[in-house]
This record gives structure tokens, C-alpha cells and sequence, in this order.
């Protein structure tokens, strides 16, 4: 509490102990973790919004016809995503109330980070090409729709150090 010395009217402030929730906005590029995966549509969790991890995670939704900017009326989901994999979207205006709209239409947005089934456990795909990922292990090819990184978009503090920069330093040995 203080008081305004002008008007003398006193001033009640609050703090909150917890850091602020940022919430996702129309244009922002989230991170989320595919978590289902149909011919309509895909659902996610939303983790980050830009650089700033959430407090809590948000529910997002990307439908069939917002995976690409091409050949929408013949995309398949499961070509694109599949549970478990961590993209980059942008959000899209909401049409639904408990649900982020959104959107990998572009090329710089998709699967920035996928397990191939049956892949040992902590080991990612590596891209190939703009629809293709590859296990560096067991040389197995999968589809999705592969996001161009751009690092700045990559929230780093989210996800463990890979294995893969392990069996790096012991190649240069």
C-alpha cells in the first residue's frame, strides 16, 4: 500500500509470487507436443509461446486444411505428425473457446523434433528432406511435414540434452 501524495488517496498494488502467464496470441509462433493425430485434425499441447515457456500448458488445434499451404484437400495427417513429436506453429484467431487454433502453413513451421517408432529411447530423426525424417540409429525413413528452423525459434531449456551430441564427441576421439 502507498499513498498518493497529490490526491491522498491511497494505492493498493499486488504481487503475485508466481511469474506472469503469458498467453498465445494471434501471429505468435508457438512450440507444442502432438498428442493425437486423426484424418481431420491433430491436437497439441502448446509449451512455449516465442521464447517464454508457459506456466501451464494451452490446448491447440491444427486442422487438415491449415498442415500446408499446398494440396490441402489431399494431406494426410498421419504423413505429417505423429503423437509425440514437438513443432512450431503459428496461432491462428480462435474460433473455439478452449482451443488455440493452429497453423503449420508455412515453410518455416512443422516437426522440429520426432522419435521414429521403435527408435531406442532419446534418439531424434534427423531431416532429410521437407517431407522425410530419418533414425540415425536404425536408418529408418518416416513422413512429416519438416519444419526449416530458424534457431531464434527454438526453445532450448525445454527438451534434455540429446544423446546423439555424445556419440559426436566420441567420433572426433
Amino acid at each position: 500500500m502507498e499513498e498518493d501524495e497529490k490526491s491522498k488517496a491511497t494505492i493498493v498494488s499486488v504481487i503475485s509470487p508466481r511469474t506472469p502467464s503469458i498467453l498465445p496470441s494471434t501471429g505468435d509462433i508457438v512450440t507444442a507436443k502432438v498428442t493425437v493425430v486423426n484424418s481431420r485434425l491433430v491436437q497439441c499441447i502448446i509449451l512455449c509461446v516465442g521464447p517464454s515457456v508457459l506456466v501451464r500448458p494451452y490446448r491447440g488445434i491444427l486442422k487438415k486444411e491449415d498442415i500446408k499451404s499446398t494440396d490441402k484437400d489431399r494431406i494426410d495427417p498421419y504423413k505429417c505428425f505423429r503423437p509425440g513429436d514437438v513443432i512450431l506453429a503459428r496461432v491462428l484467431p480462435m474460433t473455439e473457446i478452449h482451443w488455440y487454433h493452429l497453423s503449420t502453413a508455412e515453410n518455416e513451421l512443422g516437426v522440429v523434433i520426432a522419435t521414429a517408432a521403435g527408435s531406442p529411447q532419446g534418439v531424434s530423426m534427423v531431416p532429410i528432406s521437407w517431407s522425410e525424417m530419418q533414425c540415425p540409429k536404425t536408418l529408418v525413413k518416416e513422413p512429416r511435414k519438416v519444419a526449416r528452423v530458424i534457431p531464434e525459434n527454438i526453445n532450448q531449456s525445454l527438451f534434455p540434452v540429446n544423446c546423439n551430441q555424445e556419440d559426436k564427441e566420441n567420433e572426433k576421439e
